[in-house]
């Protein structure tokens, strides 16, 4: 079935915004995708309403559109992931229903009536869901994520530090590999990347097969991002603008942290930070020692957990586990640590931040650092939970 020019650039686009794993990259530009299937109009949105033969859908950032639908619109019912609309099933418009992901071509109307549609494609949203829970499986039992250590583009080779534990991720040319926007933590705000810009001291979280030992990883899908880790105490909040000035407890100076409905905020449990603050203080192995996988989360958006164990069990779930906490739950004087937006010298975004450390860090702030930027939760900045994260 041969519906459109670039039916699978179509159906990447109307899979994009509700995919919970890094296989789907951010919806190209209309223009873009209109160019490439040589069609005069389309529209790709969530299905708001259905009154008579009236189909309204948000297409995204507060706007809707509505279109009309007779007996000669083709309307037709695909699974997330398909390439094609080879198997794409026939379906009636009663069929549809609000929050499903549609696609729309139509004849432009030449007065403020909806437009004619000819043709409509649909993703019901609860395949979508569950094709989201399924790839955050395969995440959870296929990932790893680490902070990088070296970049060989030659070999085609990433060696990724997690916690004490070196591992190779293998990339080949059909890999999948997104960058995060550097002044973003939402996954739909991703890039598609290469290899060659992937550095030391970025964050990974990679998919794919692992060697019989766990130490290589042949990876189908990369996520990468450049960010900050920031250990300090807080010096003053402010509620108005969502935000608080830290003291750096490395470079001594002050950092505004903005935080946003994407920012995960999170309090450590005294018996918990005091655990993982006596392994440190012993010189044993890191509580990120060993992998167990990076996991895709919605906030999700989310995203691939970092590896991590801690008390037997992966820190980042540890992190996603503990109390979730408001900016009004912070005080002047507390120990945190955060990763970070690049953003400024003097202002960042936060992404993850952690209270309750001053155990950690009293025991060993460079280690609880490196800790924690290997095992939080990559993407954990939703995109809002409808469009996914790694």
């Amino acid at each position: 079935m041969h519906l459109f020019p670039s039916a699978a650039l179509l159906l990447a686009i109307l899979a994009a915004p509700f995919c919970a794993a890094p296989a789907f990259a951010k919806s190209p530009a209309p223009a873009a995708a209109q160019a490439a299937t040589g069609t005069s109009s389309h529209v790709i949105g969530t299905v708001a309403s259905i009154s008579g033969n009236t189909l309204t859908l948000n297409t995204g950032n507060g706007a809707s559109t509505s279109v009309t639908v007779s007996d000669s619109t083709r309307l037709l019912r695909t699974e997330p992931g398909q390439k094609t609309l080879a198997g794409a099933a026939k379906i009636a418009l009663t069929d549809l229903a609000v929050g499903d992901r549609v696609l729309v071509m139509f004849t432009p109307s030449s007065d403020s009536s909806p437009a004619a549609a000819t043709a409509v494609i649909a993703m019901k949203q609860s395949d979508i869901a569950q094709k989201q829970q399924a790839e955050r499986a395969d995440w959870q039992r296929r990932g790893v994520g680490g902070l990088v250590k070296s970049v060989d583009s030659t070999a085609g080779s990433i060696t990724l530090m997690s916690g004490s534990r070196v591992i190779t991720v293998k990339v080949a040319p059909a890999t999948t590999i997104l960058r995060y926007a550097p002044d973003s933590i939402r996954f739909t705000d991703a890039k598609p990347s290469t290899l060659d810009q992937i550095h030391a001291g970025d964050q990974v979280t990679a998919r794919g097969d692992h060697s019989a030992d766990g130490g290589e990883v042949t990876a189908e899908e990369i996520v990468s991002g450049s960010f900050r880790n920031i250990a300090g105490t807080i010096v003053s909040m402010d509620a108005a603008s969502s935000s608080l000035t830290v003291k750096d407890l490395r470079t001594k100076k002050q950092v505004v942290i903005h935080t946003t409905a994407d920012s995960q905020l999170h309090r450590l449990e005294p018996t918990m930070a005091q655990m993982i603050a006596a392994r440190l203080r012993s010189g044993g192995a890191s509580p990120a020692e060993a992998p167990s996988g990076a996991a895709p989360a919605q906030h999700a958006a989310g995203g691939p957990n970092g590896q991590g164990r801690a008390a037997g069990g992966d820190l980042a779930r540890v992190i996603q586990r503990a109390p979730v906490v408001q900016l009004s739950d912070l005080h002047k004087g507390d120990a945190i640590m955060i990763v970070a937006t690049q953003g400024t010298p003097d202002s960042a975004t936060a992404v993850t931040l952690l209270a309750g450390v001053e155990p950690m860090l009293e025991a060993s702030a460079s280690a609880s650092q490196n800790m924690f930027s290997a095992s939080w939760n990559l993407g954990g900045g939703s995109a809002g939970g409808e469009e996914g994260t790694p």
